[in-house]
């Protein structure tokens, strides 16, 4: 190690730092329960191996086994401590972990100083190991020290443990990502696209990069556009996904597609969206549901167990339908229970007006009736007023399932010891029921379950695969159905005669193809089996109300490839982002992306969005309006 240092340090060894006694150690030495509390650095699996440039080691990985080495290590001032005139200890961090280092005091060293130490690795003496750091029981002492770089005091600790400004955090974020989440969470975002490409190269996908700069297309949310100079007036747009592209790389023969995408997607932001994320993209020929399944999950398994070290098997399936009725949601967290249980049919014939109507269905908060209090039911009502609902109906279940709430006076003796037993409630438990239309009552009731049962984003990893979405959701003013997914996606082959033109509710039975992978309640991602027939084509886009000009110029260069053959095929896709997030415990896919935005949208590292000069508006041919009043 010698070989590599200059003749400047070689002539400081010769002034060597003193030794520090045990009653130095216990006055100077570092603070304990300064560090996390884990005792060992993870690094994410990141091989450490290779060229090592200016140092020997790395901080974090020094232990016992290195006693009497002299190394050399280069990283950031975390810390400084003094002690009398003589010593000073100073925490040295690189991205594997912190030292302990004994300097001389007449060394400036304050904190995020970029330097260089060389030093002998030293046990610590008996008693004065930091149990809560990996390397707590080993210091390097007899250092010379070369500033690399000085720094400006931070605008905020990076070793703290409270909570900071996150657009303090996000302004400075090249400083953030020096941290030990920042670097933990992104450091396993590596090693999740990792396990990913490995998994889908291993079932014999082939990486293809597809365009950023496309055409326009609906695709249910908004464009990006990028205007075009050469052709002023025209425009491209960012994709939303590589949907199109990859279904022409089927009708090209690659038979399996991979990439890992980046997507584009102008729409309100949430803790689970960004205007731009990473989702694993893939497609397969001659292909159905089961099979793209089976590589999905494969893939998902392999990341988790990268991560968590546990390979999830047999991913469970369920229907939208069911997922709608016993959960209200269409991502179900099945990590707890809380169904939503049907209680129409107790209900008919009686005398409360507020259960007079299309569906009433309840859920038991198990142990609510003493720990949920009055002020909170009605906090939930008002939550459930929000949320569409006219209010909530509550009921606390007492000694012999006797029923204690406002509106026991209108019910019959029927419906007092039948809505217990419906419910599988006890005593002690509280009861809550919506009643209305169908749709709102699943929604309501879902949004409810989750304010009183969802575990944190990190206890535990319950996947799901939910399975026959309809085809479409919804139908808008015009008359037109909106499609669920995207047009491309096929339709249940049972379900085909019902596209026709304008045909009002009936459409929406038209079940299709298509598939999600939820996770704790959140949707990993989203596939169908597509359309490979010009002539289901066809009848798609005139469902959705496309008339044949519209569907040839959004479309005709994709209608005419399958008009050459193009196989069966299916795919999916999911997002990286989400997926590392909850693999993390996080609950913001903020944390798990280099350089995000916030919820607005805004970039307070860079402030984008800015305007551009009007010379390259004039480039461009475009004009700025002035601002409304």
């Amino acid at each position: 190690h010698t070989d590599r240092r200059t003749q400047e340090e070689t002539d400081m060894s010769d002034e060597e730092t003193p030794v520090p006694t045990e009653a130095e150690y216990a006055e100077g030495a570092d603070e304990y329960g300064e560090y996390d509390d884990d005792g060992e650095y993870d690094d994410g699996g990141v091989d450490m191996a290779g060229a090592r440039g200016m140092r020997s080691d790395y901080c974090g990985e020094l232990t016992r086994d290195d006693v009497d080495r002299v190394v050399t290590l280069c990283g950031w001032v975390d810390n400084r401590r003094e002690h009398g005139e003589k010593l000073a200890f100073i925490d040295l961090r690189d991205h594997t972990g912190i030292i302990q280092c004994v300097v001389d005091e007449k060394h400036d060293l304050r904190r995020e100083y970029v330097v260089r130490v060389t030093g002998t690795v030293v046990g610590r003496p008996e008693g004065m190991e930091n149990p809560f750091l990996a390397t707590g029981a080993i210091d390097v002492q007899n250092c010379t020290v070369e500033v690399l770089n000085k720094a400006e005091t931070p605008p905020f600790m990076l070793n703290s443990r409270q909570d900071i400004d996150e657009t303090l955090r996000l302004k400075h974020r090249y400083l953030d990502m020096r941290r030990e989440r920042m670097q933990r969470n992104l450091r396993y975002r590596s090693v999740v696209q990792s396990a990913v490409r490995g998994a889908m190269e291993d079932q014999g996908f082939t990486e293809i990069e597809t365009p950023l700069l496309i055409a326009s297309t609906p695709e249910g949310a908004r464009d990006f556009v990028v205007p075009s100079r050469q052709q002023p007036g025209t425009f491209y747009a960012l994709p939303q996904s590589p949907q199109i592209f990859k279904q022409l790389c089927m009708v090209g023969g690659m038979d399996r597609y991979y990439q890992i995408a980046k997507c584009l997607r102008d729409e309100d932001l949430r803790a689970d969206r960004q205007f731009e994320f990473a989702q694993l993209d893939a497609e397969a020929s001659f292909v159905g549901q089961d099979e793209v399944i089976e590589f999905i999950s494969y893939a998902i398994a392999a990341a988790t167990d990268a991560v968590r070290g546990v390979w999830p098997e047999d991913i469970p399936q369920m229907t939208y339908a069911d997922a709608m009725e016993y959960y209200g949601s269409d991502k179900p967290d099945i990590r707890f229970g809380m169904t939503l249980v049907e209680l129409t049919p107790l209900f008919e014939g009686t005398e409360a007006n507020v259960f007079k109507t299309e569906c009433v269905k309840g859920i038991v908060a198990k142990g609510g009736a003493e720990e949920i209090g009055r002020n909170r039911i009605d906090e939930l009502t008002e939550m459930c007023k929000k949320w569409g609902a006219k209010g909530l109906a509550w009921f606390r279940v007492g000694e012999g399932l006797a029923l204690d709430g406002g509106l026991t006076k209108f019910m019959s003796a029927d419906e007092l010891s039948g809505l217990p037993q419906m419910l599988e409630a006890e005593e002690g438990d509280l009861i809550l029921l919506q009643s209305g239309d169908r749709r709102s009552v699943n929604d309501v009731l879902g949004r409810l379950r989750l304010e009183l049962g969802q575990p944190p984003v990190d206890e535990g990893l319950a996947f799901v695969w939910v399975v026959d979405f309809p085809m479409f959701e919804t139908i808008n003013d015009n008359g037109d159905p909106v499609a669920m997914h995207h047009p491309f996606t096929m339709p249940h082959p049972d379900d085909v005669d019902y596209l026709v033109r304008k045909g009002g509710e009936s459409m929406l039975k038209i079940r299709s193809q298509a598939y999600d992978l939820v996770l704790n309640g959140w949707e990993l991602g989203s596939g169908s089996v597509r359309i490979h027939d010009p002539e289901i084509q066809a009848r798609v886009f005139a469902a959705l109300g496309f008339t044949d000009e519209e569907a040839r110029e959004k479309f005709g260069f994709l209608l005419d490839a399958f008009s050459y053959g193009a196989p069966p095929h299916a795919g999916f896709a999911f997002g990286i982002d989400r997926l590392t997030a909850l693999l993390l415990g996080e609950t913001n896919i903020r944390e798990v992306i280099a350089f995000p935005k916030t919820q607005s949208g805004s970039d307070p590292l860079t402030n984008a969005p800015t305007p551009i000069s009007d010379q390259h508006l004039d480039d461009l041919g475009l004009r700025v309006l002035p601002p409304a009043e």
